[in-house]
């Protein structure tokens, strides 16, 4: 672990809570929250510190990570700044970029280093690999290459550029993605649609859409105003947008054929490269229906199903299969999982957590052979039997009671069952071998 204070305040939720898996194997995290019994319970549910002051926490930290509401940002930094370590670095990690960095500009002295940073990823991120996250420093000082090499060594994609070019791509990424999905969600709500009923007749493009939707829809609404109330660039996009759905809106009532054939067109033309998208998109596809295609091989048979969020593994016999859920049977119990929250393991993979998992049964056998028999050969095909953990030769014996011809060979076998253990005495037999 390296000697270094990293201070979040806001650690007891969203962002901030996920800050604290990335961060607290390697450094010590003290962490703050607005509701002291929730974020004392967060810390020590998560080994690490709390500490009820946020001025007091920037106080001792060598980085402080500002991760509160976006509304609240700028109050925060104002409130920390006079009380910040000296020689240390700010950081925060909010959507939008220009208030940020101007108010710690103003308000922090040139002994504290600041980089101001937007992860494009949520709270659900269970990994940084191949992650984005954005810098906008106005001065890049000794904090600064740390943090670069830092995050290049987590594999994530670094893209730096200004406060003002950030916002302005994020009212494209974020702005004008969440209005329309939103939209279109009021729009089905208004409709009074059935979307389970919608599924019947739905395509896959039609449902990673409707997954794309929900996921933003099921964002904290909090959150999802402040985007869009705080970005300067919010209003001119909105408008744009509601521009653009009128003209299009106006183009099919009124028969217009020619005017809507040239939207799409000139639509289609200024999204770039088509071959791509349709690539990733069928890509998506795919990996949906191959997913799928496992599960439904796999009826029948022993699987580990992991959750993709929760991080839990669940093993038994899958019993059934439909659209969107798992059925899977281990001994009286049955569980129900949501496909889309699942990943079916691999069969190493699978043994590997029943090794670390599981009871585990040891037995010594007792097998007459023949005196010339290979015992690295028997040892190597009994660990290619399924679910076997050990096999050690412990004894050999070729006295009384044992043809001259023969040998006595004792073996220690670990398996993950007393039925494993079976099939290597019906392997040994199969060898011509004769249990004692």
């Amino acid at each position: 672990m390296i000697k270094m204070n990293v201070g979040i305040i806001g650690g007891s939720d969203g962002l901030g809570k996920t800050l604290i898996y990335y961060f607290r194997d390697e450094f010590d995290v003290y962490i703050t929250g607005r509701d002291h019994k929730k974020g004392r319970a967060v810390a020590e549910e998560m080994n690490v510190n709390y500490i009820e002051s946020n001025a007091g926490l920037a106080n001792i930290s060598d980085m402080l990570v500002i991760s509160v509401p976006i509304q609240h940002t700028c109050d925060v930094i104002r409130e920390v700044a006079p009380f910040m370590k000296e020689g240390s670095v700010m950081v925060d990690v909010t959507s939008v970029k220009e208030g940020p960095s101007k108010t710690m500009a103003e308000v922090l002295p040139d002994s504290i280093e600041y980089i101001p940073t937007h992860p494009i990823f949520g709270p659900r991120t269970t990994r940084l690999d191949n992650q984005v996250i954005v810098l906008t420093p106005d001065a890049k000082g000794k904090w600064y290459s740390k943090v670069y090499e830092y995050l290049k060594g987590k594999n994530m994609r670094i893209i730096e550029t200004t406060a003002e070019k950030h916002d302005f791509m994020m009212s494209i990424v974020q702005v004008l993605t969440h209005f329309s999905f939103i939209s279109t969600a009021s729009a089905i709500e208004k409709l009074k649609v059935d979307i389970s009923e919608t599924e019947d007749y739905e395509s896959p493009i039609y449902n990673l859409m409707i997954d794309m939707i929900a996921r933003i829809v099921s964002q904290n609404p909090y959150l999802t105003y402040n985007i869009q109330s705080m970005n300067t660039n919010g209003p001119k996009v909105r408008n744009t947008f509601a521009e653009a759905v009128i003209e299009l809106r106006d183009a099919i009532n009124n028969k217009d054929d020619e005017k809507f054939m040239d939207i799409a067109i000139n639509a289609t033309k200024h999204m770039g490269d088509i071959t791509n998208a349709l690539g990733r998109s069928d890509k998506a596809i795919g990996s949906l229906n191959y997913e799928y295609g496992i599960l439904f091989k796999s009826i029948g048979k022993e699987v580990g199903l992991k959750h993709i969020y929760s991080g839990k593994i669940h093993t038994g016999i899958l019993e059934s299969v439909d659209g969107k859920s798992a059925v899977l049977k281990k001994g009286s119990k049955t569980e129900k999982l949501r496909i889309a929250n699942i990943r079916i393991l691999l069969d190493d993979e699978l043994y590997q957590w029943k090794i670390e998992n599981e009871d585990k049964k040891t037995e010594s056998i007792s097998c007459i052979f023949s005196k010339n028999v290979h015992v690295e050969t028997i040892q190597k095909t009994v660990m290619n039997l399924g679910n076997i953990i050990d096999v050690k030769l412990i004894d050999a014996y070729n006295g009384p009671q044992i043809d001259e011809d023969s040998i006595s060979l004792t073996f220690e076998v670990t398996a993950l069952s007393k039925a494993d253990i079976e099939n290597v005495k019906n392997l040994f037999t199969g060898f011509g071998g004769i249990i004692r």
